[in-house]
């Protein structure tokens, strides 16, 4: 999502405020897990949200996206040419070889998490399951670069050479964020490098990094829902996000499943 933070101030957390924010991505890695294990033809995306509604609520978090700037749901869940920001609905039903792109946050004890993977259904062909790997990928070289003394930039560099070096294009309007007390907060993270100087990386920064990666044409549009973002070309889109704290002993992922 974009960042509607009204200032530019980048907070530095805690290392108790790191280990509330590692305990509510925690929920989320959870509800990601679960929902990987469902994800067959047959299901449709509005039972998807209601799983994870649930169990973010038994594991005493709350949905950070309901009602978030008027969201009506809990889980993004974008499928195919959809790039994020998919509303669930009974009537959207997956089907062999889609692909689908779950996103979902939650703010417990006051703090947030957020992380996405993009899951196929059943066997999906080569290409569209090279476009996974490649943004799972560019995810990862992001966070080898969110190390102290870095730019933002390096990671935006990294995101955009691995999805262009597989002839795929980088979602350029939407964009990774921070994140703490709120879903939302500087600075934003571009997955491509921009012309202006972006900000150093500075231990207890926490970042979530979200590469959205085109197999076409990188522009993309928003449905007249208001909240489904599509290519414009109709080629399919992969998104993958972790929460990453910078430590002077370099990345914490915080939403990677632990227990």
């Amino acid at each position: 999502m974009t960042n509607n933070q009204p200032d530019h101030v980048i907070t530095i957390k805690t290392s108790e405020e790191v280990e509330l924010l590692y305990q509510a991505n925690q929920i989320v890695a959870g509800v990601l897990k679960l929902l990987e294990s469902k994800i067959v033809a047959g299901i449709n995306t509005f039972e998807l949200d209601r799983l994870a509604e649930e169990y973010c609520l038994d594991h005493h978090g709350q949905p950070a996206f309901k009602g978030y700037r008027g969201y009506p749901a809990s889980l993004c869940a974008s499928v195919n040419e959809e790039v994020v920001h998919g509303i669930p609905s009974k009537k959207k039903v997956l089907k062999e070889g889609d692909i689908i792109s779950l996103d979902f946050g939650v703010c417990f004890q006051g703090f947030y998490g957020d992380a996405a993977i993009t899951v196929p259904v059943g066997a999906i062909d080569s290409q569209t399951a090279n476009l996974i790997a490649t943004t799972r990928m560019a995810l990862y070289k992001g966070i080898e670069q969110t190390i102290v003394g870095n730019r933002i930039s390096d990671i935006s560099r990294a995101v955009q050479q691995v999805a262009e070096n597989q002839g795929f294009s980088v979602v350029r309007q939407f964009v990774g964020h921070g994140i703490g007390n709120n879903l939302h907060e500087p600075p934003e993270i571009p997955n491509y490098v921009q012309r202006q100087a972006s900000p150093r990386i500075l231990a207890g920064m926490v970042l979530a990094i979200e590469p959205m990666v085109n197999m076409g044409g990188a522009k993309v549009k928003i449905l007249k829902d208001q909240w489904t973002v599509v290519t414009n070309d109709q080629q399919p889109s992969a998104h993958f996000e972790h929460s990453v704290a910078v430590t002077s002993q370099g990345p914490r992922i915080l939403s990677e499943l632990t227990n």
